[in-house]
């Protein structure tokens, strides 16, 4: 037996049954993966995902720290650990963009690429005319500006009316 036979057998095979043996939905084995998590993992996870989600909301205000990465990253943490939390982030008027424009597409605002270029602006300048050691100060600038690159780079998306 080949391997392309073994598959199309394996493949066939019901992944979770019930007590009457039919097949399970898809939304069902989506809900049953996520309850096979132990509760601890999922705890984990939901903590790391409000850990993220309010170094986010601290990103808002205090300039050269991230809004967007750390808004994904909670997202992401969210949809393995809790539902109702990975749905409160879709559905908000500030996190659901983000979120939506980075599932579909990987894209950026243009609006979020100007915002994260000017707090990282800021946080350059704030380091240059404080007491920040050269080495310190030279590893955050490449870093700050590899991360512009690779945003600048990234496609932004259509506006309803089709334009980008």
């Amino acid at each position: 037996m080949n391997s392309g036979e073994l598959w199309s057998k394996v493949k066939d095979i019901p992944l979770h049954t019930q007590q009457h043996g039919s097949e399970l939905s898809m939304s069902h084995r989506t809900s049953r993966k996520n309850s096979m998590l132990t509760a601890p993992y999922r705890w984990c996870l939901m903590l790391g995902a409000c850990v993220s989600l309010t170094l986010g909301f601290i990103g808002v205000v205090v300039p050269g720290m991230p809004t967007t990465v750390f808004v994904l990253i909670a997202a992401w943490l969210a949809a393995r650990s809790s539902p109702s939390l990975a749905l409160w982030l879709d559905n908000h008027k500030v996190t659901g963009p983000i979120i939506h424009h980075w599932r579909n597409g990987r894209c950026m605002p243009r609006s979020a690429k100007y915002a994260a270029t000017a707090g990282m602006s800021l946080s350059a300048v704030i380091m240059a005319v404080t007491a920040t050691p050269v080495w310190v100060m030279a590893g955050t600038d490449i870093m700050m500006l590899c991360v512009l690159i690779w945003l600048w780079r990234l496609p932004e998306p259509e506006l309803p009316d089709g334009k980008v």
